[in-house]
């Protein structure tokens, strides 16, 4: 496929590249090979189903497409595309594909009806949120060696994508407001699309005694980074479509039994509220962020414990890889056993 690149162009470019290289390499890699399932998982773009549609064809198997990220309601709410003929072209695209899986699940309530507005059968609909990433837990790992040790300073980690969405000109508007108290830092482990824009509106900004850029680390790392932090913070930027989504990151946070700090709207916000498991603003709301920091920061250390507690409890119960994949299974045996799959894949 080709390379990312920058601008809207050689985004799109991306995308179709990979679409047309795994449905042409793909289908010949697999050649001879029979399969029960075709499962999709789409953070994004939803352009990844075009060749899971075509392989499903070809093999007679049934799709199942887990969605993580609404199209074509996420392009507007980051403003890649206004056209509504574009986005219409879009919106039919994303039609061909749910109408041609025989489940389409959404990572979280909120999606199922903005789903539904393009699945034409909504029996077809689940709810599936992500799972809690299990590993080591942070208490039992040494702290990353990345992260000098700081005692005398409350440590605010942000770990995962650095992108349009997760907001960071209102993270870092928080980061100002508190650039005067030297018992806070702020430290963001991950890359992303907007990295270097950060790591320049970070020295432009004078913050780079307090918010510190690691960058990118294996997943199986995270842990000793949040072995070394007092909250993990998760944002999302104001937008109906952002308030549907539960940021992945917000159920391994709850896992790691560390407070976490929300500035996000919806059911993100709704389930850290849930969980009890920590602090949260409204999206958009650097004030309300500074705030929440300065309230958790001043909490005694026994009732942040109490905070991550609830959070690992939740994330067991709500969240738990055992009982999620137990049900992903039963609906691929389900499928697997009737025909109900191979009837979604024909015209509709």
């Amino acid at each position: 496929m080709l390379a990312r690149g920058t601008g809207g162009l050689r985004l799109m470019l991306n995308y179709l590249s990979f679409a047309i290289g795994a449905s042409i390499f793909g289908s010949l890699r697999l050649m001879g090979q029979r399969f029960d399932i075709v499962f999709v998982y789409e953070p994004s773009p939803v352009t990844v189903g075009l060749p899971a549609v075509l392989i499903a064809r070809i093999k007679r198997a049934p799709v199942v497409f887990w969605v993580q990220d609404l199209w074509p309601e996420t392009l507007v709410a980051l403003g890649v595309v206004r056209s509504k003929i574009v986005l219409g072209a879009v919106g039919s695209l994303v039609r061909f594909i749910y109408n041609r899986c025989a489940l389409v699940l959404g990572q979280s309530q909120g999606f199922l009806e903005s789903i539904s507005k393009y699945c034409n059968d909504e029996k077809k609909i689940r709810y599936f949120p992500n799972w809690a990433e299990e590993g080591a837990s942070p208490s039992t790992v040494a702290g990353a060696p990345e992260m000098s040790v700081e005692s005398a300073r409350f440590t605010i980690l942000f770990a995962g994508n650095i992108g349009e969405a997760q907001d960071f000109p209102a993270i870092l508007d928080a980061a100002e407001r508190l650039r005067s108290n030297p018992a806070v830092r702020w430290i963001v482990v991950g890359d992303g699309r907007k990295s270097e824009w950060l790591r320049q509106e970070v020295v432009r900004r004078g913050l780079s005694n307090c918010f510190i850029l690691l960058g990118r680390f294996p997943v199986a790392r995270m842990p000793s980074f949040y072995a070394k932090a007092d909250a993990l913070l998760v944002s999302l930027r104001r937008d109906p479509v952002f308030s549907l989504t539960i940021p992945s990151k917000v159920q391994s946070y709850l896992l790691a039994g560390i407070p976490l700090l929300g500035m996000l709207d919806g059911e993100g916000a709704a389930t850290i509220s849930k969980a009890n498991a920590g602090l949260v603003c409204s999206a958009g709301n650097p004030a309300g962020l500074a705030q929440a920091v300065l309230d958790l920061l001043a909490m005694p250390k026994e009732e942040r414990e109490r905070l991550g507690d609830n959070g690992r409890n939740y994330a067991q119960r709500e969240f738990g890889r055992e009982v999620l994949m137990n049900q992903l299974e039963a609906w691929f045996a389900e499928l697997a056993g009737s025909n109900e799959g191979r009837y979604a894949l024909g015209n509709k």
